[in-house]
């Protein structure tokens, strides 16, 4: 997806979380996120997009740790997220093209487009938290999701290191059924490898639309909607060891 899309989504979806926060309450339980309500959820979101925004303006080498320099405030929850939220567009919209600041994600391209895209994903992931308080699924753009898995599998998983590990090696295939795309995860001892459109036998693969997919990978849903096919260890796997670590 390009910048100005990137960014659209971001707002979007910004806009949805902060209005499904005021309706349920700051006390409303999450159960995407255990043990968080509503209020943890606007605070580390509100937390890590002022970070985002530092980043964008200032171009940070090297940032501070963003729960220190970014507390909520005791009352006013939602309208404080809503002004880092506008805020964080606002800068995003602003930053030139050849931005340069820091990116934390191999192959993360121009960091402008590394930081509307990552804040576009961080933003919709908890819109959908909220949404989960609320007993719902937010509607997320078929291209917008596809995009997301992308930079969680090639970006986050891409990457060494983190506890999503297997021994013996499992080898997930991830294949939206609204697009001519897929990856092929293989899950070793020590770290991971992730191709797209590979051939090849796989011990498990995970059909789905596109949304249905980044939901469930980002451990937001149950299987519901996607459909698991071979070797349910893989699942387990995922379910217990995918966490992601961005900094």
């Amino acid at each position: 997806m390009d910048v100005d899309a990137l960014i659209d989504q971001l707002d979007r979806h910004g806009h949805g979380l902060a209005d499904t926060a005021s309706a349920v309450g700051e006390h409303a339980a999450v159960p995407t996120c255990p043990g968080w309500d509503v209020r943890a959820l606007l605070a580390h979101t509100g937390m890590v997009q002022r970070w985002a925004s530092e980043n964008v303006r200032n171009g940070q080498a090297r940032p501070g740790d963003p729960a220190e320099l970014h507390q909520a405030p005791e009352a006013g929850i939602v309208e404080w997220f809503r002004e880092g939220h506008a805020d964080l567009v606002a800068a995003l919209t602003a930053a030139p093209g050849d931005l340069e600041a820091m990116t934390f994600l191999a192959g993360a391209g121009p960091a402008r487009h590394f930081w509307a895209r990552r804040q576009a994903h961080e933003t919709t992931v908890h819109h959908a938290d909220a949404a989960a308080a609320a007993g719902a699924v937010p509607e997320i753009d078929p291209v917008l999701a596809l995009d997301g898995i992308g930079e969680l599998l090639e970006g986050f998983y891409g990457r060494r290191g983190g506890k999503l590990r297997a021994d013996p090696p499992i080898t997930v295939r991830v294949a939206p059924f609204d697009f001519e795309l897929s990856w092929t995860v293989q899950i070793g001892p020590e770290s991971r490898t992730v191709t797209r459109d590979a051939d090849g036998p796989v011990d498990c693969t995970l059909r789905g639309a596109a949304a249905d997919l980044y939901l469930y990978l980002w451990n937001r849903s149950p299987a519901g909607p996607v459909e698991v096919d071979g070797d349910e260890r893989a699942t387990e796997v995922w379910r217990e060891l995918a966490r992601v670590r961005w900094g």
